[in-house]
């Protein structure tokens, strides 16, 4: 599943990508979240101050356009390629800070409805485009968390919801026609089986043996079948991810597929892939919008996250592991299946000494380069001036940066939410004489994790980021990642793989390997058979523990090194047998 290049550039990495610049992105989508209050609903847990949240998206492609809803937004956005993304806000909906929106095309309109209890509202509008929605005689007589429509192709209609640590997911047929009225009493459709299926167990701690959160739910139709999704089990967890029931029917009986989950993404940068909602492009490309996590100040500092999806052995699977990663968007239909769009661009910046102007005690330079989202440098002001700066070590090619703001002690509301960061970038060989690379000094846009893809690749050596306009906060960096080609070797293959099962707990697993000094990093690669290891993750030590395994599933491990100059795929796989 690991392509070596981009959808349409070369298979030789070292020879650059050739695909179109302009389409490339990184996850967390850079998109102008808002910044919440403290109101007595929203705790702090830390500093008590506010952070920015937006999570449980929702994506449809309608009237030419993609529209994006997530929670807690003050409106939404709009897209003609999933690239650049353009915010509405938005009024006329007075629900639109509702938790968990859902929306569904129908009869040229768009409907929208989000959590909440009776009377039930839902609104509708012919275009997204202007803030003018309009409230519908709405007869759906159930309150409920986390609704989802789905609109089938032969014209019936469906809501499911469901968001609780013992309740089930439901869903019921619905008549649009009647107000949305519902046609019998709610069908269960997923019950909790966190003894049986361990990523539906929090993870905080081996005595965490409980229940989590069984939410989300959306529904989509492939070839005749029903994949009913849902989230486990929190929002706060690195391991927050989608799992899928296949049924013939829209309302089940449902199956459990057994290579759950299909979206998870527990290491990297930013993790998180849960409480999403799968959607069809305009080529026929399925992706998978998310929830990934911060969860620092708030257990809801939440940001979103795009996923190649696709369909295999009646499963669907997203592609997670480099999509924090620059990765093109294609625009032509393509087999996700074989590329999941990786430029062939590696991290170059991971753990690289840096230095700064100042910082924070507990906010140090190394915490901008630690590839965790949840860390992060702070200068003592925000005052312009202040700067960050990494040694990459040597000269290497330079293709990308991705500036990740964090926002340290910002007071901003609701109602002041944005922010424009003023900053330049540039770059040295020797740390003495230095060039400008990046120019934002007359930057008015709010861009929290902005993806800046030079036009051409640069040879450089150091690299250093400079405040330049005076803010209310700290000047604060939770990553600056550089990609690119590290011009050196690859690390060597993994060596004396092995695998251990708790025979008290067959959810447990330890999968080690010997450390690889050439490495950066590991991505561990897992499925139910050896030739179907689509699941993966990246991990920077050389062990990975987890209860996220089925209990009753055998399972099969591979392990690719990974570092500055490309991936090397181990060649050994091995079996874990049910205890």
């Amino acid at each position: 599943m690991l392509s070596t290049g981009g959808l349409s550039g070369c298979s030789d990495q070292r020879q650059g990508y050739t695909g179109d610049r302009s389409r490339i992105i990184a996850n967390p989508l850079n998109l102008n979240y808002r910044f919440q209050d403290g109101a007595p609903a929203q705790t702090f847990m830390a500093d008590e101050r506010p952070c920015r949240e937006a999570a449980d998206p929702v994506l449809e492609y309608f009237k030419g356009k993609y529209y994006l809803f997530a929670s807690k937004s003050g409106g939404y956005w709009s897209s003609d390629d999933l690239v650049k993304w353009t915010y509405i806000p938005c009024n006329s909906l007075p629900v639109i800070d509702d938790y968990a929106p859902t929306i569904v095309v129908y009869h040229d309109s768009l409907y929208f409805m989000a959590s909440g209890g009776l009377p039930r509202r839902i609104f509708r509008t012919d275009n997204p485009e202007e803030d003018r929605w309009e409230e519908i005689d709405t007869r759906f007589e159930y309150g409920g968390t986390d609704p989802a429509f789905f609109l089938d192709d032969d014209g019936r209609m469906y809501i499911y919801w469901g968001c609780s640590t013992t309740d089930p997911i439901v869903g019921v047929e619905v008549d649009p026609q009647n107000g949305f009225q519902a046609l019998s009493k709610p069908d269960t459709l997923i019950h909790h089986h966190f003894e049986q299926y361990g990523w539906e167990m929090p993870d905080s701690g081996r005595k965490a043996n409980k229940q989590g959160f069984n939410e989300g739910p959306s529904m989509l139709k492939y070839e005749g079948k029903y994949y009913l999704q849902y989230a486990s089990p929190g929002t706060e967890f690195r391991i927050y991810s989608d799992g899928v029931y296949v049924s013939d029917r829209p309302l089940g009986p449902f199956t459990y597929v057994e290579s759950n989950p299909f979206s998870i993404k527990p290491g990297g940068f930013i993790a998180g892939a849960g409480h999403g909602h799968t959607f069809k492009d305009k080529y026929g490309n399925y992706w998978h919008v998310a929830t990934m996590k911060i969860s620092v100040r708030h257990m809801f500092e939440r940001r979103l996250g795009l996923f190649p999806v696709y369909m295999k052995e009646g499963n669907m699977y997203a592609q997670t592991v480099f999509t924090d990663y620059p990765f093109a968007v294609p625009d032509q239909k393509v087999d996700f299946a074989a590329e999941d769009g990786w430029t062939g661009w590696n991290l170059l910046s991971y753990g690289k000494t840096v230095t700064a102007s100042s910082a924070l005690e507990g906010y140090e330079p190394s915490r901008a380069n630690d590839e965790q989202v949840e860390t992060w440098w702070a200068a003592t002001t925000g005052e312009a001036g202040e700067w960050w700066q990494v040694d990459l070590g040597r000269e290497m090619q330079v293709e990308a940066i991705q500036v990740n703001f964090a926002d340290k002690d910002f007071v901003n509301t609701p109602q002041d939410s944005y922010v424009s960061y003023a900053y330049r970038i540039e770059g040295s060989d020797d740390g003495l004489s230095w060039r400008e690379l990046v120019d934002r000094s007359d930057n008015q846009k709010d861009m929290p994790h902005e993806l800046i893809v030079l036009d051409t690749g640069v040879r450089t050596r150091y690299l250093r980021i400079t405040n330049l306009r005076a803010m209310d906060g700290k000047f604060s960096l939770s990553g600056f990642r550089v990609f690119g080609d590290g011009l050196g070797n690859k690390a060597d293959r993994v060596r004396n793989l092995i695998a251990e099962r708790d025979p008290e707990d067959g959810r447990h697993l330890r999968v080690a390997w010997e450390a690889c000094p050439e490495a950066t990093g590991y991505i561990l690669r897992w499925g139910i058979a050896p030739d179907r290891l689509y699941s993966a993750m990246m991990v920077y030590t050389n062990q990975y523990e987890s209860r996220i395994f089925n209990r009753d599933s055998e399972y099969y491990f591979r392990v690719d090194t990974f570092n500055e100059n490309g991936v090397t795929p181990g060649t050994e796989t091995i079996r874990v047998s049910v205890p």
